[in-house]
């Protein structure tokens, strides 16, 4: 299949360079974006061929494209989802401030909008991006796999492509690859190979909208692991995805349905969504994890402990964002000035002293922020029965719900701001480890709230039951079985385990053959097998730390991921800065490289004065 040229400019061959994007969706879309807007003050007048590589359409790409199912929605209210920078994003090229998603479309800006409208809508931000590129830059889309990176650190690259004999070459290349497939771990070999031999069905962490679902039978238990976004999608699939509808509160089932039996970790769903507007004054972000903390954690010399150095201050400036709107707008319930708390809440050394202050200032429990609690509300609890625990999860969801869709918690919306702007700070700081993003998804990046009562109604029906905290999963006597310490005593078997969860995106693991090769080439990696890359611009560093001068990397298989290729309007956007970084080192490296192979090389002294 040949390319297709999305926009076509004349310029001489000999001038013209080429930038090789492998990925084109969100992120590549955004780093186009920032091209383009960059590109008139460092790149003008000189040809560019930009070559994007991905079997799927640009601008969706394989997350957001057209082809999955129109029930399966995005977890952000349409006016909570932009493409384009404003100006609370810290960069160095200019802003181009563009529609929201909501805006784009004409919908209410609370909608949750399925996935196929996102798809479009990113679609046409790809559109606006090419179309606003200088003249003389060309995009090129090929629509294929990139199976490897070949090339001299100081040369030109070659990006060789699924069922082409000849390779891409490249001044530069960027891998915007978005969410990867994995080759299984020790665990996942043993249950599959288990299923196998057993004639049982276990599907692995995938992508939900490319699983096979078809092997999970109406009627029969199956175990899922995972209780967060890819569980989500799975019960929609298995439920309204085969003809089940709500009537109200009320689910009325096909009769197609399986059981599902799910557990986790926490063994409860994500929080919801927020269903409610901010009013009044913004929490005053960032004040004790900002830039300055962030320089010096990085300036230590033997480096820095994620529990030990970075959480206390993640905890801190939470804490600040929960109690500045807890004073601002329900004084009601404190005991003691805001000018007075916020004075001795700074002074405040360690945990201790932050508790005791808060325990003094705060009458009512309910209104203090514990984010232990948070992270595992079922720690201690234990249930008599497994039915009791359906009744005692119900509860829990519905409380959830309450207090999500409650402006008297707004201390909780005030925490999801702070949570955005310190993961905009974390991501200066490389690997933290995997646990931080899981913490976030869960407190900031759940459900949207009609999923969790169409879980509520599931649940009533009997369709979904719920397992506990801390699932295990033991294949045995050729089943799978499947109990929680907080049940104890109860166990359910079942001859299907879904792992409900996306796969995870290690260099070592990585189905992708790109990423493999550059493993097996000496690219860097962190502790949990993360793609190693420079935080100023994005360049892929090698096992020595250096950087790369030709190959960038970004989104969620490096080290400098972000919460997503695209954010809510006015609140930093570390992708947007991160693209604009790397869109702007890559032009003044295209730039200069240029200029140099314009130069007339020097012809020496003239031959009067050779010695």
């Amino acid at each position: 299949m040949s390319s297709h040229t999305l926009a076509r400019v004349p310029a001489s061959p000999d001038t013209r360079q080429s930038l090789v994007i492998v990925g084109a969706g969100p992120r590549g879309t955004g780093l186009i974006e920032r091209i383009a807007a960059s590109a008139p003050e460092l790149y003008a007048g000189q040809g560019l061929d930009i070559h994007l590589v991905d079997p799927h359409p640009p601008g969706a790409g394989r997350i957001w494209r057209a082809a999955q199912s129109p029930l399966l929605w995005m977890n952000s209210h349409a006016e909570d989802v932009t493409m384009f920078t404003d100006e609370s994003v810290l960069m160095d090229g200019p802003v181009r401030p563009g529609p929201t998603l909501h805006e784009w479309a004409g919908v209410d800006g609370r909608l949750f909008a399925d996935r196929q409208l996102q798809g479009a809508y990113l679609r046409w931000v790809h559109e606006q991006a090419v179309a606003a590129l200088p003249e003389g830059i060309t995009v090129h889309h090929h629509p294929r796999r990139a199976l490897r990176v070949s090339g001299p650190r100081e040369g030109r690259q070659q990006v060789w492509l699924e069922g082409r004999s000849r390779p891409l070459d490249a001044d530069l290349v960027v891998l915007a690859l978005g969410h990867l497939d994995a080759e299984l771990d020790g665990e996942q070999r043993e249950l599959a190979a288990y299923a196998r031999e057993h004639g049982l069905v276990h599907l692995p962490p995938d992508f939900t909208a490319d699983s096979d679902l078809s092997a999970l039978r109406p009627g029969e238990p199956v175990l899922v692991r995972g209780f967060g976004l890819a569980f989500v999608d799975l019960m929609v699939l298995l439920t309204e995805g085969r003809g089940g509808r709500y009537e109200g509160d009320t689910y009325v089932p096909s009769g197609r349905e399986p059981v599902l039996y799910v557990g986790s970790r926490r063994g409860v769903p994500y929080h919801a969504k927020i269903g409610y507007d901010w009013t009044g004054e913004r929490p005053p972000l960032p004040r004790f994890l900002g830039p300055a903390q962030t320089d010096e954690l990085l300036a230590r010399p033997g480096g820095f402990d994620f529990r030990r150095d970075v959480w206390p201050l993640v905890e801190k400036e939470l804490g600040f964002a929960h109690y500045h709107r807890l004073f601002a707008a329900h004084p009601e319930r404190t005991a003691i000035a805001w000018t007075d708390f916020e004075e001795k809440y700074a002074a405040a050394t360690g945990e201790a002293d932050r508790e005791a202050l808060v325990a003094s200032a705060v009458p009512d429990p309910a209104d203090r922020l514990d984010l232990t609690a948070l992270d595992r509300p079922l720690d201690g609890l234990r249930y008599a029965s497994h039915e009791e625990f359906q009744d005692g999860l119900r509860r829990y969801v519905e409380d959830d719900l309450s207090r999500r869709h409650d402006p008297a918690h707004s201390a909780d919306l005030s925490v999801f701001l702070g949570l955005l702007s310190v993961y905009g700070q974390l991501v200066r700081l490389g690997d933290i480890g995997s646990w931080w993003h899981g913490f976030f998804s869960y407190l900031a990046s759940g459900p949207p709230g009609p999923r969790l009562r169409q879980l509520l109604a599931l649940s009533r029906a009997g369709v979904v039951r719920f397992v506990g905290a801390d699932m295990a999963v033991r294949a045995a006597d050729g089943v799978f079985r499947a109990s929680s310490p907080t049940v104890p005593g109860f166990s359910v078997e079942a001859r299907a385990l879904v792992e409900a969860r996306l796969p995870e995106p290690t260099l070592r693991r990585a189905l992708d053959p790109l990423l493999r090769a550059l493993h097996a080439e000496g690219a860097g990696e962190t502790a949990d097998g993360l793609l190693r890359v420079d935080r100023a611009d994005g360049r892929v560093l090698d096992r020595g730390g250096r950087p790369h001068p030709r190959r960038f990397a970004l989104g969620p298989h490096t080290d400098g991921r972000t919460p997503g290729a695209f954010t809510r309007p006015r609140t930093g956007g570390p992708a947007f800065r991160q693209n604009d970084a790397t869109a702007r080192a890559a032009l003044v490296f295209l730039r200069d490289l240029g200029a140099e192979t314009a130069a007339p090389a020097d012809p020496g002294p003239p031959k009067e004065f050779s010695r």
